[in-house]
Formats: C-alpha cells, structure tokens, sequence
C-alpha cells in the first residue's frame, strides 16, 4: 500500500489526510484549528488525530494552502520594493501602473536602461552609482524585486544581475520576475514579483513548521507543494516562489471536485474562512487563467486554474451599517473560538452590556490581540507601540482601549499592524451565528451569544434585559441571509463574467446588480407579478469545506441547479492535494526579422540564456527546441523531479485577431513539456 499524507492549511482550519494512493482510499483525517500565531500547533494537532504508523510510512507528503491568497485579499505581507529596468516614472504613471497593479511610487524604482528589444543589445546600470543612490530606500525592505522590459526576449540581463548584486551587498532576499513568470506585460510581471515578495514570510513558515513536524515523527517522504495550475513543486522551491501557491488550495478543491461530482460540468464553491473561491469546470476540463491569475487588486502574470475569489468566509467580520448588519472583507477570529483561548472576554462582554455604552460608529464588542510580536518595534509609531504592548496582556476590548493603553479609538489607526498580521480582531463572524442556531457547536456559543445580544442591543435600541433568545436567532436568520444572498450574487457575477465576458469584463453594472438583488429577493415571492426574472443554471453546484451545507442548498435552490454536498468535504482540500502530478512546461520564442539590402529573412531565438541571432530557420527551430525541452527538464528537477522525465515538445503560431478580424501573426516559438 502507498500511502499519502495531504495537509491544508486555511485561514481558520487545518486538515490532515491520509490516502491510499493505489485505491484511493480515505484512510483517516483530522481537523482542527489554524493557528495564525504559531503554525505548528494547528498542523500538529492536525496530524496527531492521524494513525502514526501511517504518518511514519508514508511515501510522499503533499501540502496546499490558503494563506498566501488570504494575505493577499486582506493586503498582508512583508515590506517589498520592485525595481523596474527599462521604463521611467512618468511612463508608470501615463500608463495607470499604480492604479491598475499596485506598482506604487512608494514600492517601485524605475531605472531607465535602454537594452534592445530583441535581447541582442544589453544596458546595464552602473551598479555602484544604482546602490549608492538608492541604497537606503532599498534596505527600507524586507524583501527586493526586480523585473525588466522585454524580459522574454533578452533572457532579462538585468534582472539577473540586479538579484547578484543584493545577495552580494545585503542580507536582503530579492527575487527576479524571470524566475516566475513570463509574458509581455512588464507591469503584470512586475506585480508579480513583487507580490512574491510580500509573500516570503507567509509562506516560508507554513513549509518550515510543516517539514519540522513530519521529520519529527520520522516521516522522510519527499514534501510536495500544490501550486496554483493544479501541478507539484518541491518544498524547497515553494519558499522562492510563494506567489505560485497563491491559489493553490482553490486548485486542490478543483481536482477534489472531480471525484466527488460525477459530471463533466460543475461549479466548485469552496467556502472556508477567510474566504469563498468558484471555479468552473466544463467538458472535464478546469477553466484556467492562461493570461493570468487575479487576486482581490493584485493582476498577475501566473498561470493558473481561473478562480474566482470573493471575500465571504467563516470569520468574515459581521458589522452594522445604519443599523443593520452587513458582511466585511476583513478577517476577524470568531467571538466563540476566541473565548475558549481567553474565557476573560466574556466577563468584558457581559460588563459592556451591562454599562449600557453606544457607539453606533465603531464595534466596541470587538477586540484587539496579538498575533505576534514585531522584533524590532522601532519600525512602527508610538500608538502602535502602545498597542502592540497592551494586547501583550491579552485580548483588548475596544471599549477599554483607553483605560488599557491610553489610545483615543478616534484617532487611532490600525490598519498598517492588521495588514501586517501583528494585531488582529475578535468579532462576529457568520461561525458565532452557526453556534447561535446550533448548527455548529466547537466553541463557545455563549460568547458569541453575548456578542450578538450588543450587536442587537445597537441595531433597536432595546433595553438588554428585554433582549430575548427570539430576537438574537432573529439577527442570525439575517446573517444566513445575507451570506446567502453574496454567495448567489458572486455565483451569478462569475457566470455572467465568464458566458458574457465582452460585456461583462469589467464586472457588473449596476442594473444587472440590481437585477440579481433583486431576483435573490423575489425568490420565494408568490402571487401576481408584472415582470418575473429568475437566473438558473445547468451546471451541478459542488459544496467543498465545512460551512457549505448551511449556506449552499439555498443557493442552489434559488438557482434550480443541482447541489452536491459530498462527504468528506470538510477536508477536500487535503484530498486534492494528493491528486495532483507534477509537469513542467517552457516556451522559447522565434522572431523573424528582414534584411532589406540582401533581401532574406533573419532569426532570433529568445532562449532563457539570451538571444541568439540565426540566418535560417531550421536551424534556428533546432536551436529553440534544444533550448525549451532544457528548460523544462530543468524546471521539472527544480520543482523535485527524480528518475527519467519524459520530454515532449512542438511548433505553435502566435495569432492575434484584428480589429478589423483579420489574423495577424506575431510569430512562433516552441512549447516544450516535462513529465515525469
């Protein structure tokens, strides 16, 4: 027997399975919680409800991941810079680089070289001058960038040299764009890189403490990453490029999907914490994001399944707006998971009520805690200090801010210590509403009954002692509502987007919006009508992760599509991790150029190594395919390939049509394809 140990690590839960990987076979699993502040913990009580001996015999051991996605909606991460060869400010800005991929003049250098575009004619920077200049603005980072015009065709020379030069004048990690991706978007490519870098730390410490637990329980498989086109990579190379896992639980739900639907076309609807991810699959075949994945603002360049992610989850923060609650992007730590951690917040709670404070701008049922504690605190303000040094103690209950740590919650702004996940909140979340109803029971439902009794307190102004257990299951019926009511709208946006894309690509208009609020409203409305409009759908809707099965079915229902709600699909993901294989891919471009005076074409092979000039075709075809199939096998060793690897490769055209309709060729290059 071949045994297979998947791990998924969320925003709120971990899971551990272990598969037979010859019959497929669950053989066990286990869920618990994430721990943001210490990894390991989460991950170890995760593995410890496994079988050891199944741990300890395993052959190979495949992980996937929500937390770089999660960092990525919430703005989290490291402090990175990108520096860009090639372009100047004023282009970035003629061409809305900050606004359309967060290429900010905060976080971007331009250094304007003036290399050829077809890679036969290199400028480089004067180094020196570069880091003398720049120097400290580049040490203000925890992590460098770098990313180049043109970079497919030249085999990016100063990118190369750039990543050289700071390992060689700094402890600095830095990473080029060349290394992850590819395509002529310099901007997409640039955002790319320097979201990988933001990225460094959030992934590095789910693989370090992951590896750590496994070697500890004499596990000595091979430890594989999912990355987000559904393919493997090594351990090792994941903490280079951590913006390859960015969707790569979404990805393992989608290979889960397939075993657990029994179509061909279905909708994944992968629920977790922090947030909900769709992907579609038609004709047995994953829609991808060949021209790039997106994540909340962030446009990149990798290549990956097409998810749709939208910011609904378990611990999606619950809030009042004029007096009625609404769902907030932000992740906050559920009230009722909270308080079996710090009993204490419920006396706070009871004391809150109890004092009969109001503040209808700000949730003071909340609480500020630390996640972790900075290392050097000198890189954040004297509130945020004060801040950091309060929650020390324990959770702090907005309402004693002041008394805590001496902090106005008027003029006190904490959004740079939540962004970078040193402090985080306690709050409502849709979970505290599933303890409310007893659809789901792990906590402590009686915090999050004492959140609520606030939250509704500050929606009617009812007196607390007149406050009934009819009236807070009342406001969590509206909550169900509500996340109902987003999960059927984002369906919809994403159906729409993708069957109507030309008139849908820039997302809904307000009168389609209007018209799926409305549909969602008017779904169990009888009676006589002047105009009915209901949106249905053919394709199967299928539920992954824990909260689904509440939320889902109405969703379905609403849409008279059929609804999938497998078992084991609380812990999909990990399944999926361990179907995955591991491929490697490279393209190696052709451009044809003519010499006018002699009459006769010329080649340029854009190799990674450089370009190459050739004067005739085939040579310049053997030339390329020589060079991709190399660089395929050497991206299949780099992700963890062993043994032989089959290559394969061929010719495609490069077409693109006209306004006018008219194919254009642009030219060639050879796709070359690693297996093992």
């Amino acid at each position: 027997m071949k045994i297979g140990i998947g791990i998924d690590t969320g925003g709120t839960c971990t899971d551990a399975v272990a598969l037979d990987l010859d019959t497929q076979k669950l053989l066990a699993k286990g869920k618990t919680l994430t721990t943001r502040e210490d990894l390991s913990i989460g991950i170890g009580k995760a593995l410890d409800m496994l079988p050891q001996e199944l741990i300890r015999d395993a052959k190979v051991v495949s992980l996937s991941t929500t937390l770089a996605t999660n960092a990525t909606i919430e703005g989290k991460g490291c402090r990175a810079k990108l520096v860009l060869f090639g372009l100047t400010d004023e282009y970035l800005a003629r061409m809305h680089a900050p606004e359309n991929y967060k290429l900010t003049p905060d976080r971007v250098l331009a250094v304007d070289t003036h290399g050829s575009a077809d890679g036969l004619i290199v400028d480089e920077p004067d180094w020196d001058a570069l880091f003398s200049e720049h120097g400290e603005w580049l040490r203000d980072a925890d992590a460098l960038s770098a990313v180049e015009v043109w970079a497919d065709d030249t085999g990016a020379p100063n990118e190369k040299r750039f990543k050289e030069q700071v390992e060689a004048r700094t402890d600095i990690k830095c990473v080029s764009a060349s290394e992850i991706t590819s395509g002529i978007n310099v901007f997409a490519r640039g955002a790319t890189a320097l979201l990988n870098a933001r990225l460094f730390p959030i992934v590095k410490e789910f693989i370090d403490v992951a590896e750590a637990d496994f070697r500890k329980r004499g596990c000595t498989a091979p430890i594989m990453v999912v990355r987000s086109d559904s393919s493997l990579m090594s351990s090792e190379l994941a903490l280079s490029r951590p913006v390859e896992t960015m969707l790569c639980g979404p990805a393992a739900s989608v290979l889960a999907g397939k075993s657990f639907s029994g179509c061909d076309n279905y909708i994944v609807v992968d629920m977790g914490g922090t947030s909900t991810d769709i992907s579609v699959v038609s004709g047995g075949k994953a829609q991808t994001a060949d021209d790039g994945i997106k994540v909340a603002e962030w446009a990149t360049s990798v290549r990956g399944v097409k998810v749709y992610p939208f910011n609904l989850g378990g611990d999606s923060a619950v809030r009042l707006v004029s007096k009625q609650p609404q769902l907030f992007p932000r992740r906050v730590r559920s009230v009722c998971s909270a308080a079996v951690q710090w009993p204490q917040i419920k006396d706070q709670l009871k004391e809150l009520i109890e004092g009969g404070h109001h503040n209808n701008k700000f949730p003071l049922h909340e609480f500020y805690y630390l996640v972790r504690k900075p290392e050097d605190l000198s890189h954040f303000n004297a509130k945020e200090q004060k801040l950091i040094k309060a929650c020390e103690k324990g959770p702090v209950l907005l309402e004693n801010l002041e008394k805590a740590a001496g902090l106005d919650i008027y003029s006190l702004d904490t959004e740079r210590v939540e962004s970078e996940g040193i402090i985080m909140r306690i709050g409502l979340t849709p979970t505290d509403f599933m303890h409310i109803k007893g659809n789901y029971l792990e906590f402590d439902r009686e915090a999050s009954v004492l959140a609520a009794r606030y939250m509704f307190q500050e929606m009617t102004g009812k007196p607390t002692g007149e406050i009934t257990e009819e009236d807070v299951l009342g406001l969590a019926d509206q909550v169900y509502d509500i996340t109902e009511e987003k999960m059927y709208g984002n369906i919809l946006q994403m159906a729409l987007e993708r069957q109507y894309h030309a008139a849908f690509k820039d997302g809904l208009d307000p009168q389609t919006a209007f018209l799926i609020k409305q549909a969602w409203k008017d779904r169990n409305k009888d009676g006589t009508s002047l105009l009915t409009h209901v949106f249905t759908s053919d394709f199967t809707i299928v539920g992954i992760g824990a909260p689904t099965h509440l939320f889902l079915p109405e969703v379905a229902r609403a849409l008279k599509a059929p609804c999938v709600l497998p078992d084991n699909a609380e812990v999909a993901n990990a399944i999926g991790a361990l179907k995955a294989d591991l491929n490697a891919v490279a393209r190696v471009g052709i451009s044809e150029r003519y010499i006018f005076d002699e009459g006769r074409p010329f080649f340029i092979v854009h190799a990674p190594k450089g370009s190459v000039r050739i004067d005739n075709l085939p040579e310049a075809l053997g030339y390329a395919k020589k060079a991709a199939e190399e660089a395929a096998v050497e991206e299949a060793r780099a992700r963890g390939a062993k043994g032989d690897i089959k290559v394969s490769s061929h010719e495609e055209f490069l077409m693109v049509t006209s306004k006018i309709g008219t194919k254009v060729k642009l030219g060639r290059e050879i796709v070359a394809e690693a297996e093992v």
